[in-house]
């Protein structure tokens, strides 16, 4: 059953950093496309940064560009994504997904993936 775990939320202050990790477990990443959403109370899903298969190209919303990081470790089965300079409008559920396609596109639409993790809330506040 392919199933995937997010992790690494919790409470930082403004200007702080956390490291999310999404683990698949019942397949391999590293033959697909692997998205992070974000979802905040009364707004709706939105995509904050992907990387695909083949190439380890890498898209990244224009609210996030130059503070997230998102890279593979396939050795770990494992899609990070490493947040740094975070905001308190950076306060959301965050959710990994995943796309089969060792040579799709990478793109951070919601309606692209097939699977997806349960979640794990960032706040960030003072």
């Amino acid at each position: 059953q392919l199933q995937l775990v997010e992790s690494g939320g919790g409470l930082v202050q403004p200007g702080g950093s956390l490291r999310l990790s999404c683990e698949a477990s019942g397949f391999s990443l590293d033959s697909y496309v692997i998205g992070w959403f974000r979802q905040a109370p009364g707004k709706e899903r939105e995509g904050v940064s992907c990387i695909s298969s083949s190439d380890g190209n890498t898209v990244y919303a224009g609210s996030v560009k130059g503070r997230f990081t998102i890279s593979r470790d396939n050795a770990k089965n494992t899609v990070d994504l490493q947040m740094n300079s975070l905001k308190p409008e950076d306060t959301a559920e965050y959710f990994c997904a995943a796309v089969q396609g060792v040579y799709r596109l990478c793109m951070i639409l919601p309606m692209e993936y097939d699977y997806w993790g349960q979640g794990t809330q960032v706040t960030v506040s003072s």
